[in-house]
């Protein structure tokens, strides 16, 4: 099942149930009764997604297969799309690859401990308001250093306490991209203090669209996801590493260790960190060199001072369009893109 959350107006949009083609859509509204955000989906799972599998099946025999169309479909738009949760009750991010951990620690002077490599990172992260997966993003300053972020996400219904990794799957309702806004030149200052992360990590972006696990096939495997991210800025493809390799702590060691200490709402967010591959035993390649490249302006420019001495690629400008975008096996995307431009904010000199 896919689904999308479109602007209607109000602050939690429209549930909108999404073909697998990401062509057409339902209001979950006109078909599910008293169903109308997915934090009620989400509130209230097993009361409404059997009726919202049910629809979910008549769209997709409607679309792939010339289905007849009772229901009231429409065509489904990306760019009216709100993050398919768009204000969560927490958003804990993770840093699953420790490629990337060991690349953002080097690009500002830090050591890695040994305990990266079996404690995982987390933050709690700024969820009142996430951005649309079309929606500009803004910043105030150019010298902030912004940097796209390329990661997963789980959305989980109630998880308990002391959730074990075995149990943990479980309580994953659905998965979407993440694009984890990230200010370099703040972060530095920031963890210098000893309190971690705050203006450094401003609203993250979500895709169009959140899909349930099945959707994945084969390719949600082990609490991962075995396909490649691929990220592009201004058009130019700059990484497509496999999710699924290098992901050294899986989604279900993340929720575990997110529960540790407390349980977890429904509709709580999860990140994986930014995916990022190794695979030559070394920082990894850029893709014009046949390489998994990026997904983050960070580790390019780490690996640019590890090959020539000082970094050449600037982080982003305004006016610079960054794109992430997942496929199938098929070539079809699954979640729809983050396709987004980064602007000043309205006011702003």
């Amino acid at each position: 099942m896919k689904l999308a959350t479109l602007r209607n107006g109000t602050r939690d949009g429209e549930l909108v149930i999404v073909s697998r083609d990401l062509t057409k859509a339902v209001r979950a509204a006109d078909t599910v009764a008293g169903l109308g955000t997915l934090q009620q989906l989400l509130d209230d799972w097993d009361t409404y997604v059997l009726p919202a599998e049910r629809v979910s099946a008549e769209i997709n025999d409607a679309t792939a297969n010339g289905g007849e169309a009772r229901l009231p479909l429409f065509d489904f738009e990306p760019p009216h799309s709100m993050a398919p949760v768009p204000r969560a009750y927490q958003w804990a991010d993770g840093s699953a690859y420790i490629n990337h951990v060991e690349l953002a620690r080097r690009a500002r002077g830090a050591e890695m401990p040994a305990s990266f490599h079996t404690d995982p990172l987390m933050y709690q992260g700024c969820s009142d308001v996430f951005i649309g997966a079309m929606e500009p993003v803004p910043v105030a300053d150019e010298a902030w250093g912004i940097d796209l972020e390329g990661e997963l996400a789980v959305i989980l219904s109630d998880t308990p306490m002391g959730v074990t990794p075995a149990d943990a799957l479980d309580h994953v309702r659905l998965i979407t991209l993440v694009n984890d806004i990230s200010l370099r030149n703040l972060i530095p200052g920031e963890l210098a203090k000893g309190f971690g992360f705050f203006h450094g990590k401003p609203a993250s972006s979500f895709a169009p669209v959140a899909v349930t696990p099945d959707e994945l096939g084969p390719a949600w495997r082990e609490g991962k996801v075995h396909l490649p991210m691929l990220a592009s800025i201004n058009g130019k493809l700059i990484g497509r590493p496999n999710a699924g390799i290098d992901m050294t702590f899986s989604f279900a060691d993340l929720i575990a260790h997110a529960t540790k200490t407390r349980r977890l709402g429904g509709g709580t967010s999860v990140g994986s960190g930014t995916v990022s591959n190794k695979l030559d035993g070394g920082p990894g390649k850029p893709v014009d060199e046949g390489g998994a490249g990026y997904t983050c302006l960070a580790e390019v420019r780490v690996v640019e001072t590890l090959l020539a001495g000082a970094p050449k690629t600037p982080f982003l400008r305004f006016g610079d369009r960054m794109k992430l975008e997942m496929r199938d096996a098929t070539g079809a995307s699954i979640y729809g893109a983050i396709d987004q431009v980064i602007v000043r904010p309205e006011g702003a000199g």
